[in-house]
């Protein structure tokens, strides 16, 4: 049980440090890769940054 919740743990500050490093970005940056300040969120909960 322990190490589950350490599990979804460290993918939380995973998905946290990846939304910070985006949100870092500015909107230019943003349409290179493909994707808008609005999404930033919605990526990272889904998993699509991993892409």
């Amino acid at each position: 049980m322990f190490s589950q919740i350490a599990s979804r743990f460290r993918a939380y500050q995973a998905n946290r440090k990846v939304a910070s490093h985006l949100a870092r970005m500015d909107d230019r940056e943003l349409l290179d890769i493909g994707i808008s300040r609005s999404e930033i969120e919605y990526l990272v909960r889904s998993g699509r940054h991993q892409l």
